[in-house]
């Protein structure tokens, strides 16, 4: 008995220990949140906007001006960006924006895939541990593994250069990005978006609106279209830094829940087996005195 009474209180231990990591973790992620969703919340008006009026623009003068960023082709090298992750203890959050990548994949670049026209870029460790493993076939970009470690415009901005300046040249016809949409500390969307080209309004064909534009249309356009796409982008990786922190501090809520109810099952069992062995040492003490007077 009193080895089963050790064994529990090991694992009350046990429990009780992992319980105060869970709560540290909770707190520090919901500081980084804060922190992380003042961010977004600030960014996705504005970049939703520029979006909007990019694809506009776009679908309105197309034909008038060279804008590469607009042209569709056929896709014989595609290029799809991940966006997850450095670290797990976030529930679901990083295999759903995998889940999405390798469903997109499947569905739609297979063909690249199987002749080896299928470039990979992952941002986070996550997402380039799964590829790395299982994609072995693909070219994979590995020099942004570590860009959350500093969000700063002047350092991510370099990606989507490389992206807008690969599509140019016609290294690659077609770009996807996979992350997640961030909504609330407990709601998050893996999100599949089209990069580059970029898509067009499909009402706009009958809708052609007459702009006005101060410089030139071309000299505007070719200068303008690039930031808008460079803070796009910074959108993506904000959104996804704000689920990510958000994913974890649920996660973490529910494992402190959880090592609640265990430690409380576990003390029922631990009392269960204190008083059987009070009882069963009783029993002995009664037995033996009885057995004296007989």
């Amino acid at each position: 008995m009193s080895g089963k009474l050790k064994e529990v209180r090991e694992r009350m231990k046990s429990v009780s220990s992992t319980q105060q990591i869970t709560k540290a973790m909770k707190m520090v992620s919901a500081a980084k949140l804060r922190k992380a969703q003042d961010a977004i919340v600030r960014v996705r008006p504005y970049a939703d906007k520029l979006n909007h009026m990019l694809r506009n623009v776009l679908s309105a003068v197309e034909g008038d001006v060279s804008i590469s960023f607009g042209k569709e082709r056929p896709v014989k090298h595609a290029t799809i960006v991940v966006v997850t992750s450095n670290r797990g203890l976030c529930g679901a959050f990083n295999t759903n924006i995998i889940k999405a990548a390798v469903k997109q994949i499947e569905e739609q670049f297979a063909e690249q895939r199987a002749s080896g026209n299928l470039t990979i870029v992952p941002i986070g460790k996550r997402g380039y541990d799964f590829f790395r493993k299982n994609y072995k076939n693909c070219k994979i970009n590995k020099d942004y593994i570590m860009l959350f470690e500093n969000l700063e415009f002047d350092h991510t901005v370099t990606v989507p250069r490389l992206l807008m300046d690969q599509f140019s040249n016609g290294e690659t016809d077609s770009i996807m990005v996979f992350y997640s949409r961030f909504k609330n500390a407990a709601t998050q969307f893996a999100e599949t978006v089209q990069f580059l080209p970029v898509p067009k309004i499909e009402s706009a064909s009958t809708r052609r609106v007459d702009y006005i534009f101060e410089p030139e249309k071309e000299i505007l356009l070719n200068t303008l279209v690039p930031s808008i796409l460079e803070i796009q982008f910074q959108k993506y990786l904000l959104d996804t830094h704000a689920s990510e922190h958000g994913a974890r501090m649920t996660s973490m809520d529910k494992a402190t829940t959880n090592a609640d109810e265990m430690l409380s099952s576990l003390k029922i069992s631990y009392n269960n087996a204190r008083q059987e062995a009070i009882t069963k040492e009783l029993s002995e003490i009664v037995g033996g005195a009885a057995a004296l007077e007989g």
